[in-house]
Formats: structure tokens, C-alpha cells, sequence
């Protein structure tokens, strides 16, 4: 039995988790990592093949690994490192302006 798809399965939960109570954004966003982590995680355990070989080694011919989930795992690896410094560098700007980071104290400003 394969035993990545089950944790992965259990660390989005605990990323899930950690959004829904946080009270700080940097947890928050933390906890947004997690979570994308946990998919590429399962992406990558389930398009993996066991005894499988690049595609590009001449000889047998029987078991490849696919490279595009790999390649797709890395776009999303970089886009969400993307959104993540994006992220950050708002709850910069959001602590310089309001001097906190708990999600409430910013609703009960702005609503």
C-alpha cells in the first residue's frame, strides 16, 4: 500500500485546519503552503510509477515515468511561491498600516 496519498491526504486537512482557525494572516499563509504542498504531494505520489525510467534512456523500452506531472508539479510550485511573497509582502503593508496581523481586529476596522 502506498502511503504518500494518505498523508498528503491528512497534511491538507491540517493546512485546511490551521486557515479556518487562524487568527494571524503569516499563520494563515503558512497554512496556505501546507495545503498546496499536500497536492503536489499527491499529484506526484499518484502519477509515480514503481521501477519506472526516464523517457529519455535508450535500452528497454517497457516502464516510463511521465515527466509532465512533474513538470506541471513545478509550475505550481513556483506559482505558489509566487502568491506566498505576494502574501507576505500585503501583511507588510497591512501591519504598517494598521499596526496587527489578527484577522478580526482588521474586520472590526474596516466593517
Amino acid at each position: 500500500m502506498n502511503i504518500h496519498p494518505v498523508f498528503s491526504f491528512i497534511l491538507f486537512l491540517i493546512g485546511m485546519y490551521g486557515m479556518t482557525v487562524s487568527k494571524n494572516i503569516i499563520k494563515t499563509i503558512i497554512c496556505l503552503q501546507l495545503t498546496e504542498a499536500s497536492v503536489v504531494l499527491l499529484y506526484l505520489s499518484l502519477a509515480s510509477e514503481v521501477n519506472g525510467t526516464i523517457p529519455i534512456l535508450p535500452g528497454s523500452q517497457d516502464l516510463f515515468v511521465d515527466p509532465l506531472p512533474q513538470a506541471l508539479m513545478i509550475t505550481t510550485i513556483v506559482i505558489g511561491s509566487a502568491i506566498t511573497a505576494l502574501a507576505l509582502m500585503l501583511s507588510i503593508k497591512l501591519f504598517h498600516y494598521y499596526g496587527t496581523l489578527d484577522w478580526k481586529e482588521l474586520l472590526k476596522r474596516e466593517g
